[in-house]
């Protein structure tokens, strides 16, 4: 069995203004990387004892950027980037604000915008990346399991929790914050969700 913690990236000032970043590559900012250092001196807390820890992310900069603020306080070494894990592609509604979303598609979980990736696309690929990235973890540390801290995307992280609970959660109404930390166990490739933390939209 192998635990998992996947965090949702650092603020940008795309998070900011509200804009939709999808696959685009927009930096953290100052707050996110503050986020991504709070997130890490937390986790180092609440993983003691679960070593060896091993962390991982998606390759788009601001993920990447804030695994390496939390492997750096977890002691982790270096850690791997996997493509996989990037963000859901919106298509058109990219660089958009909610608002200009919602006036040009309508309700989020409903809207069908032009060149974004089916949702059904997004888990796939969410769990091919979560498989990869946890399979490179275990070859790693053999014998000893793994603890995995994989830096990723709210949609993408909202998909797996989908995944794990069979659509369950997130309720309607939830978003996940940056910095935000999400557990997992993965037990003979098995996903099931252990806690979440979301907030109000």
């Amino acid at each position: 069995m192998t635990t998992l913690t996947l965090v949702r990236h650092g603020e940008t000032d795309w998070n900011r203004r509200r804009r939709i970043q999808g696959s685009t590559d927009i930096p953290l900012n100052d707050t996110g990387r503050a986020q991504a250092l709070e997130t890490g001196r937390r986790l180092r807390v609440e993983l003691a004892g679960q070593e060896p820890l091993v962390v991982a992310s998606s390759d788009l900069s601001r993920a990447d950027e804030t695994a390496r603020i939390i492997a750096a306080e977890l002691g982790a070494g270096a850690h791997r980037t996997y493509p996989e894990l990037r963000e859901r592609g919106y298509g058109e509604a990219e660089g958009a604000t909610d608002v200009e979303f919602a006036e040009r598609w309508g309700e989020w979980v409903t809207a069908q915008v032009p060149g974004a990736a089916p949702w059904e696309d997004v888990r796939t690929r969410a769990v091919t990346g979560l498989r990869a990235a946890v399979r490179d973890a275990r070859r790693q540390t053999a014998p000893a399991a793994p603890s995995l801290v994989i830096v990723a995307h709210g949609a993408l992280i909202r998909e797996l929790i989908r995944h794990a609970t069979g659509g369950e959660f997130p309720a309607p109404g939830e978003r996940l914050a940056n910095g935000s930390t999400h557990t997992f166990f993965l037990e003979r490739e098995r996903l099931r969700l252990i806690d979440y933390a979301p907030i109000p939209a």
